[in-house]
């Protein structure tokens, strides 16, 4: 276990946000976690992933917790489907790229997302039709309210769009997630309904859900900054999700793309309204908006404050109101 004081933050955020905490604390395993004395650690705690989907807006006051649990652990028994159990620490694509050289379905759609597996399982990250809780039939949290450990089934978990039963405010921190159990198949189930997808692959059917991977992480690249060279978050913004009438008043003509949800409503790609309102390009400081996919703020400078990135942001939110009477909500939690 490591504990530091007054510890610098610039290298646990994507963002690379100049921020630190007043106690930082990484474990092991599990039993380390449980024997912490949190009474006297620096108060309020935050529990961090690879710190992927995070704004610090300031230094943290409390104590930052960040989970080593790394491992992954095939209940095979000889079925088509096969639970994995995975420990909160491991890299989600590198659980991802495991599970599809094994030639298991179901993740290779989410690859290339950023984070930890932990941090997937509250966030419910999703891209191209998928979603971690279609994966997720059980989470391992310590309740650091009750200093005990807890287990949720994926009902429990009340997966939503990028929401789940850990985000709720009465929630929000209680839960330290520390192992997922995910359901993988060896059956095939390729999902390539996105255009996207069917063009990476030339229009042919996949065989192996390696050769759906390496169609996302083609598209991926093509469209988001290295992490290793430019700051950001991934998504800042929620595709918002509208009524008909509303999308009608968006776009007359039904040309914009959108996709139709069972109850009747539209989600509309945010990154499409923030094109449209012209921000693509748009800088604040040293923060911008990511040239080929607007859905996207950077540190492009590498010297962004957290102001520069709220500026941005509210000049974003302001101009899709305006425009289309749309309110984008952020996908990134700020801090």
């Amino acid at each position: 276990m490591r504990i530091q004081l007054n510890y610098d933050l610039s290298a646990q955020n994507t963002f690379r946000m100049k921020v630190s905490c007043a106690c930082y604390v990484e474990y092991e395993n599990v039993k380390e976690l449980e024997g912490l004395n949190f009474d006297r650690l620096p108060k309020p705690l935050l529990h961090i992933g690879e710190g992927s989907n995070l704004l610090f807006t300031q230094d943290f006051p409390g104590t930052v917790l960040h989970s080593n649990i790394e491992y992954i652990k095939y209940v095979d028994v000889g079925l088509d489907e096969v639970p994995v159990m995975v420990g909160a620490g491991v890299v989600w694509d590198h659980f991802v790229a495991e599970t599809c050289r094994h030639g298991l379905w179901g993740a290779e759609n989410l690859s290339l997302i950023p984070g930890e597996v932990g941090a997937a399982a509250v966030q419910n990250i999703g891209a191209y039709g998928v979603e971690a809780g279609d994966l997720i039939s059980g989470v391992v949290a310590f309740d650091l309210q009750e200093r005990r450990k807890v287990k949720f089934t994926r009902e429990e978990c009340r997966y939503g769009y990028r929401d789940s039963l850990f985000k709720q405010p009465e929630n929000k921190g209680r839960y330290v997630v520390t192992s997922v159990l995910l359901r993988l198949s060896r059956k095939p189930n390729p999902r390539v309904e996105y255009k996207g997808i069917r063009e990476a692959l030339g229009g042919r059917d996949p065989q192996t859900p390696q050769e759906v991977r390496e169609a996302v992480v083609h598209i991926r690249r093509q469209k988001l900054p290295d992490p290793e060279e430019v700051g950001s978050a991934g998504s800042f913004f929620k595709n918002p999700v509208v009524s008909r009438a509303a999308f009608e008043r968006i776009s007359p003509d039904g040309s914009a793309p959108h996709y139709d949800l069972p109850d009747g409503t539209v989600k509309v790609p945010a990154a499409w309204l923030i094109d449209q309102c012209g921000f693509k390009g748009a800088t604040q400081g040293g923060a911008a908006v990511w040239e080929r996919q607007p859905l996207v703020l950077v540190n492009a400078t590498g010297e962004a404050t957290p102001q520069d990135v709220l500026a941005l942001e509210q000049r974003i939110t302001n101009g899709v109101q305006e425009r289309f009477g749309v309110t984008l909500h952020p996908e990134v939690d700020h801090i």
